[in-house]
């Protein structure tokens, strides 16, 4: 799949392989370092992330011309319970040297069209409330915000260590799934 329309040229985004782990391992970790991005303070080792993640709804942007991941996005389950089946939570990350060149819309877009595809019906993400950049990545493929979890961990890594952070609750309901 190429990279929507309006996204820049060099972008292509393809099925995550096991051969980007390493990659996707590198593009989280300067997210965590941001302080920003997750309470995790370091990235999974590569088989316990697999096996966390929906191998169906896992995509890279690469770098069209050096393969170079430029970030990824990939869904968890939120439930085992048959009822939640078709709701997933995403998470998107973007390489700090690719961040602004619309590579989080490409990913965004095709996971969309990945769970529709898939019969998921809704999509969640909790964003930390000072991560705008995020929080608008995803209001602009139409997730809304449901509310504010506070105080919801500590944090025990970078610029923040020790505090408190609230997380915004975002869902995106599909317009052809499930209704």
């Amino acid at each position: 799949m190429s990279a929507p329309t309006g996204a820049p040229a060099t972008i292509v985004v393809r099925p995550m392989l096991a051969e980007h782990g390493e990659q996707v391992r590198a593009v989280q970790a300067e997210g965590i370092a941001t302080g920003d991005a997750t309470f995790e303070q370091a990235p999974a080792p590569w088989a316990d992330w697999d096996a966390g993640h929906l191998a169906e709804h896992r995509f890279v942007a690469l770098d069209d011309g050096a393969g170079t991941v430029l970030g990824w996005v990939a869904a968890s389950p939120v439930s085992g319970r048959c009822v939640y089946a078709g709701v997933v939570e995403v998470s998107v990350y973007v390489a700090a040297a690719a961040r602004g060149r619309g590579v989080g819309r490409a990913l965004l877009d095709a996971f969309v069209a990945s769970t529709e595809a898939g019969g998921v019906w809704t999509i969640q993400a909790g964003i930390f409330t000072e991560n705008a950049a995020s929080l608008a990545l995803h209001r602009s493929v139409g997730f809304a915000e449901v509310g504010v979890r506070r105080g919801l961990g500590l944090m025990g890594h970078g610029p923040r260590t020790g505090q408190w952070r609230d997380v915004v609750l975002l869902e995106r309901r599909s317009t052809v799934v499930g209704v």
